[in-house]
């Protein structure tokens, strides 16, 4: 059952009532491919997961579904409800698609595709069961500099690197050290038996490391750690009505498997959310912007079902919830965010605009550092696309002002690109938007 109806314009879940879960999302030319682990039914009242799925998007919204990977065609050769968390790693023309066999071990598939069809190289597991003090499963990919690293385990974390045939280790696993973690059975720090959860993940942003296990989260400026314990992405404020019960057993913060991701220079956290099925063994995708602080942690996550890449014209429009950018920066503000930009050209692009066709213009809060015309043009669908406004607006550096433009010709839906030119020097920060009628 359906507990909360999806509105039109809704995006989250990505994709509704499949039981898509435990997205590890990835670009491939300019593609997002998600590679999930697979919920069967609504009617579950334990975790089945008989197979493993891929999905892509050309832009977060709009899903397809790609291939399935069964366990038959795995080193497991059969039948099976265990087929949890998995990752996806590319090099050098091939694609290697690690899985989980249940809580036990790790798999690995090679394709020359992103989507397959794939192969098992070694017909038998990557990561056994003995490997470690933990067990070796729910694994994440990470790659840096041509060097691609596994990272696996619950309660405590293991690393190692790849081979350059990514399917053996270069060596042993290494313990990673986490001072005073959390997680959803240890709110208070004391339970040292289950002090983290599983599914850990790793990503890197701005010189430094985030190890997260679902929305919890600490950071490092080794890869191998020591991390500190910073706090979680998703709080009781996060959540828009409609989205933030039922949970899980142990709270909000359970369960919230998933990704970071990066893609035209904005971050995204692709997640689990049983808000919309109401059963825990039955999960979605959601997908939220992630800011980061002047300090390098993460702010709060929105829980809703705009999601992102996706926009309604009745809405004031954060201009830190762009597609694409170039030119731009984001910019911590009291307890919000900006964009900022010292190029001389720079550009925002919101695609999915919707309810656009009553608009007559679009109102920008913008403010420079020092008094300075700026030349704007808004085009259709690219940076060389159909033009629908060009003006100049004269900024004073008084503090944000609210500049409207004049639009004509818009339909329902549209792909916008805001094209902003100026003088050298000056500073053009930019709050939010809205369409007006």
């Amino acid at each position: 059952m359906i507990l909360v109806p999806l509105m039109a314009m809704s995006q989250n879940p990505i994709v509704p009532n499949k039981g898509l879960n435990d997205p590890h999302v990835h670009i491939f030319k300019d593609t997002a491919y998600v590679y999930a682990s697979h919920d069967k039914s609504i009617a579950n009242t334990r975790f089945i997961m008989e197979d493993w799925w891929v999905w892509s998007s050309p832009d977060l919204v709009n899903w397809n579904y790609r291939n399935t990977l069964s366990p038959e065609e795995t080193y497991i050769g059969k039948p099976f409800e265990g087929c949890w968390a998995t990752d996806v790693a590319y090099r050098d023309g091939r694609y290697y698609w690690y899985f989980s066999e249940k809580n036990q071990q790790t798999g690995v598939m090679v394709a020359d595709s992103p989507v397959g069809p794939w192969s098992d190289p070694l017909g038998k597991p990557l990561l056994t069961e003995d490997l470690t003090p933990t067990d070796e499963y729910d694994m994440a990919l990470f790659e840096e500099d041509g060097e691609h690293y596994i990272i696996f385990g619950v309660w405590e974390y293991y690393i190692a690197k790849l081979n350059y045939d990514m399917i053996s280790l270069a060596e042993e696993p290494k313990k990673i050290e986490i001072n005073n973690p959390r997680g959803p059975y240890n709110k208070d720090g004391e339970n040292k038996e289950k002090p983290t959860d599983d599914k850990p993940f790793v990503h890197k942003y701005n010189g430094k490391y985030y190890l997260s296990w679902g929305c919890f989260y600490a950071m490092s400026d080794q890869l191998y750690g020591p991390y500190e314990y910073k706090g979680t992405v998703i709080t009781k404020d996060s959540f828009a009505e409609g989205y933030d019960a039922p949970t899980w057993p142990n709270g909000f913060l359970q369960g919230r498997h998933g990704s970071f991701f990066e893609w035209h220079n904005q971050w995204y956290y692709a997640y689990c959310d049983i808000s919309q099925t109401g059963n825990r063994w039955f999960r979605d995708t959601f997908i939220s912007y992630v800011h980061y602080k002047e300090n390098g942690e993460m702010a709060t996550i929105r829980v809703d079902g705009t999601g992102v890449a996706n926009y309604v014209a009745n809405e004031i429009i954060e201009a830190e919830a762009y597609f694409r950018t170039a030119g731009f920066v984001k910019q911590q503000q009291g307890n919000g965010f900006m964009v900022r930009s010292n190029a001389q050209k720079a550009y925002l692009n919101f695609p999915n605009v919707k309810n656009l066709d009553d608009k007559k213009g679009i109102s920008l809060l913008a403010k420079s550092t020092e008094p300075s015309a700026y030349n704007i043009e808004i085009r259709r669908n690219g940076l060389d696309g159909p033009l629908l406004a060009k003006t100049t607006i004269h900024l004073t550096n008084d503090g944000f002002q609210s500049f409207e433009v004049s639009l004509t010709g818009l339909g329902e839906t549209e792909n916008l690109y805001l094209l902003f030119s100026k003088k050298a020097g000056t500073s053009l920060e930019i709050d939010s938007l809205q369409f007006y009628n």
